[in-house]
This record gives C-alpha cells, sequence and structure tokens, in this order.
C-alpha cells in the first residue's frame, strides 16, 4: 500500500527510459505513457512487474482526462508525474508554418499543462505529490533553427513557477530539470550530423563532454522523493556547466 505511483510520459526512451529505469530501481511503480505500443510492451517486459505503460498520443488533449483516470483506477493514486515527452523541429526561422509551429506546441507544452492538471486534481485529494517537468537548454538562451521548441521549452520554465507557487500549499511540489547536451540516439543524430555545432557543444561545456542520460534520471528521482522535500519551483540545469559556459 505503500509503494509509490509514478507517471513517466515518453517513458520508453532516451532520457524517458533512463527515468523510467532509475524509479524503478528505486521501488516505484512506473506507468510509461507513449506512442510507440510496441517499444513500450518490449520496456515493460524488460524491466518487470513495477513497469507497465499506456499508448497514447498526447497531442489528443482530450483524451487526457480519461487517460489519467484509467491509471486511477488501477492504482489508486499517482504520487509522481515527469512531464518528459517531447518533440522537435529544426527548421529556419522563416520556413517554420503556422501548423509547424502549433504542433510543436501541442506536444510541449499544451500537453504538459493537460496531463499536470488532470493528475493533480488527484493530487490535491492526497495533500501530497512531486511534478518533475522537463525543459532544455533552448530554454536558458537562444538557439537557432528551433523556434517553436524553445518557445515551449520556455513556457514549460515559467509554468513551473506558477504551478509551485498556486500548489505548494496543497502539499503538491513543482520542479523542472534543464537537460543539457545528453548522449542520446536523438542528440548523437543530430550533432554528429553537424560537427560545426557539436564543437560548439563542447567548447562551451566547462566540462568538455556530454552528459549520459542517468545524470537527468538521478536529478529526477531526487525531485521525486523525500531527500527534496523542502525543494519547489527550481529549475535546475543539469548540463556540465553548458548554460553559464563561455
Amino acid at each position: 500500500m505503500n509503494k509509490k505511483i509514478a507517471v513517466v510520459t515518453g517513458g520508453a526512451k532516451g532520457l524517458g527510459l533512463a527515468i523510467t529505469r532509475k524509479l524503478v530501481e528505486e521501488g516505484i511503480q512506473v506507468v510509461m505513457i507513449g506512442r510507440n505500443e510496441s517499444q513500450l510492451e518490449i520496456i515493460a517486459s524488460e524491466l518487470g512487474q513495477l513497469c507497465s505503460y499506456r499508448a497514447f498520443d498526447l497531442q489528443q488533449l482530450k483524451g487526457i482526462p480519461a487517460l489519467i483516470a484509467d491509471i486511477i483506477l488501477e492504482y489508486k493514486n499517482i504520487d509522481i508525474l515527469v512531464n518528459n515527452a517531447g518533440i522537435n523541429m529544426k527548421k529556419p526561422f522563416l520556413e517554420v508554418s503556422d501548423d509547424d509551429f502549433a504542433s510543436i506546441v501541442q506536444t510541449n507544452l499544451n500537453a504538459v499543462f493537460a496531463i499536470s492538471r488532470e493528475t493533480i486534481k488527484y493530487m490535491v485529494l492526497a495533500q501530497s505529490g512531486s511534478v518533475v517537468n522537463i525543459s532544455s537548454m533552448a530554454s536558458q538562451y537562444g538557439i537557432p533553427k528551433v523556434i517553436a521548441y524553445t518557445a515551449a521549452k520556455t513556457g514549460i520554465e515559467g509554468m513551473t513557477r506558477a504551478m509551485a507557487t498556486e500548489l505548494s500549499p496543497m502539499g503538491i511540489r513543482i520542479n523542472c530539470v534543464a537537460p543539457g547536451f545528453i548522449k542520446t540516439a536523438m542528440s548523437s543524430k543530430a550533432l554528429d550530423a553537424d560537427p560545426e555545432r557539436k564543437n560548439k557543444v563542447l567548447s562551451r561545456t566547462p566540462m568538455g563532454k556530454m552528459g549520459e542520460p542517468e545524470d537527468v534520471a538521478e536529478v529526477v528521482y531526487f525531485f521525486s522523493s523525500n531527500a527534496s522535500k523542502y525543494v519547489t519551483g527550481v529549475v535546475m540545469p543539469v548540463d556540465g556547466g553548458n548554460s553559464i559556459g563561455f
């Protein structure tokens, strides 16, 4: 009965998989949300009884209340929500259409708001809970050709502070992790195809290397645990110093 329940969006690959794995290792029941059911099934099978999933496209905002209600019906509570799911689009500013912009914002910002609202309705009843949002270096400084992603991730950080101010008196903590350049399949593909950008990333990172997905997962777990019980409204860069590098 004391087992914590976590929902991790985009929990079956990249940073989300590292987060899912870490929470499971700590004895937390994790429900992954993602679009690729076969991938979700493989990860759930690999991680065992503490890991399950719901296949769902978070762009479908109207379905989110039923999605969360279904998880509550099975697990009775949600103690931790990790808003990790996101999509990106690299395109020159002048070529970004209204539909391009709206699609990125729908998944990366609007869905975060909607799933947080629906989950927190149940957290309020319990007078406890932890929400961990995932932002980006794109919200710490200007990065070209990712205008929609930047707008959404900057919104995440503002929303984190606003949510924390309003919800912390109800026992619900809201924090945010801003990953730097982390070694994932997606980032490796992007940077390996753009040596100039990769060199720029490494040259302005004081630690001189990219991070590991586990580095982000450890901080997400900290925000999810009682070790951070007096921490709320924080945006924590996990970036090897990239955001303050020269």
